[in-house]
């Protein structure tokens, strides 16, 4: 199979080796950190010529998402992978994200990110939620979930950076979850120190749904991981420039 023009990945030859690390590592290693038996990206040439300079093969780096997206699907006589956006909506739907079909993909994108974000407050008491209200600058006085996810949509509309921050929020607890390692932001403390007061709750949320996920379908084992860091991909490169300082 070869990588079918995708303009919602096109962005990923713009990306560096060490930001799209965590997206390979998810597309072909095992939660113990074996190969996945199903992945085909490491048998291919030019990858054990470069890895890990991943930049230099993005598009089979994105060949091997739209394949384990074909495979995610319940119709198997599909031919080959599937564009990214479907691959999206497939994992929106199996996260059961509210969102509209016809949207953009970085606003559906968006929706997964608040989705993932509202599961892991569910349970987190008032004071917790006051310490993120804190750290995000939103603009609520009252600490409940609810109110929480309404200043983060206030706070959306507002400013892309935060988007951007949200979406760092979400894809260090999942590469924590998942690899065993979150995000590394050289430079960037205000960042980091962000990220971190959300990374357990958000990771056992995604876990519990992954571990649900897993039994009626695998391939989003690997769909669900590789969507949120995608995303997080794009947010990265839209804010390149505010990422510097």
């Amino acid at each position: 199979m070869a990588y079918k023009l995708d303009r919602d990945l096109e962005f990923l030859q713009y990306m560096d080796d060490e930001s799209l690390d965590p997206l390979v590592q998810v597309l072909i290693r095992d939660k113990d950190g074996s190969l996945r038996f199903t992945e085909n990206l490491s048998y291919q040439e030019i990858y054990k010529q470069y890895s890990p300079q991943h930049s230099k093969y993005w598009e089979l780096i994105a060949e091997e998402l739209q394949s384990f997206g074909g495979n995610s699907f319940v119709n198997i006589f599909r031919g080959g992978g599937v564009q990214y956006r479907e691959i999206l909506c497939e994992v929106c739907d199996k996260m059961k994200v509210n969102y509209n079909s016809k949207s953009s993909t970085i606003n559906i994108e968006q929706n997964l990110f608040l989705k993932i974000l509202e599961d892991s407050m569910k349970d987190m008491s008032a004071e917790e939620l006051k310490c993120i209200v804190d750290e995000l600058n939103l603009k609520t006085q009252t600490y409940t979930s609810q109110a929480v996810m309404a200043a983060m949509q206030v706070a959306i509309k507002q400013s892309g950076f935060f988007v951007y921050k949200m979406a760092a929020i979400v894809v260090n607890a999942v590469l924590k979850a998942i690899l065993g390692r979150g995000l590394t932001l050289a430079g960037n403390a205000l960042m980091m120190r962000s990220i971190s007061i959300f990374a357990g709750p958000i990771g056992w949320a995604v876990t519990g749904a992954l571990t649900a996920i897993d039994v009626a379908g695998p391939a989003f084992r690997v769909t669900i991981p590789a969507v949120i860091n995608v995303a997080f991909l794009r947010q990265q490169y839209l804010n390149k420039d505010l990422n510097k300082d």
